[in-house]
């Protein structure tokens, strides 16, 4: 049974995770101020509590693995998450669902055969409350199309965000060429799948080494 610390336990995403928790034995959320006594942390909170709680792990000299599943870090403080990085292995992911996963996977193939010149747009669906534009997802599509144009046939990358509704996160990935337009979508239905991804993440980050991890590399 792995021993778990969830810092923002209070949060829509936190109650997601205790949900799962309890129809399972594989985890046991301990109800306690953090120590070495955690197998892992997971994060679903804010920028600023998460970096709070990167340097409390610091400097009590906790090396506990983490998982952050928290969006609209700064510049400065993905710097903070790196260098942690250096000491214990970390996994930073804006979307912990299988499926964005099986949509980068196709992303890839499209980029892959791309031999003409071709537009990209990623357009960003959430609820009306979600705090950052665009999500973190949508920036982390980005950066993974930019990553893979190995051949620069992508003339320009665009995300459009909007914030309407009650929507769990919708993505659309669209390729528009003179030749062709395909485009890819996930649609979370359920914050379900979020916290069952970090859990998942969770059972594979506690036997690796320091470093900085995402859902592919992990």
């Amino acid at each position: 049974m792995i021993n778990l610390y969830l810092n923002g336990a209070s949060g829509r995403m936190g109650v997601a995770v205790k949900s799962i928790i309890s129809e399972t034995n594989d985890f046991n959320l301990l109800d306690k101020d953090l120590s070495d006594e955690h197998d892992c942390i997971i994060d679903f909170s804010r920028p600023d509590s998460c970096i709070n709680l990167i340097l409390e792990r610091k400097n009590k000299k906790i090396l506990t693995p983490l998982i952050i599943g928290t969006t609209g870090f700064n510049e400065q403080q993905l710097g903070v998450i790196e260098e942690a990085a250096k000491f214990s292995p970390i996994l930073l992911s804006f979307n912990m669902s299988q499926g964005i996963s099986n949509l980068k996977k196709g992303i890839k193939k499209i980029i892959k055969d791309l031999n003409s010149s071709t537009i990209c747009t990623i357009n960003d669906y959430h609820h009306v409350n979600k705090v950052d534009a665009p999500s973190g997802t949508a920036i982390e599509l980005k950066n993974f199309i930019e990553e893979k144009d190995k051949n620069k046939f992508i003339e320009s990358i665009e995300i459009k965000s909007f914030r309407e509704g009650d929507f769990f996160g919708i993505h659309e990935v669209d390729f528009k060429s003179n030749e062709n337009h395909v485009t890819l979508k996930h649609k979370a239905l359920s914050r379900l799948i979020f916290a069952d991804g970090a859990l998942r993440a969770a059972k594979k980050i506690i036997n690796k080494n320091p470093g900085l991890y995402n859902l592919e590399s992990i």
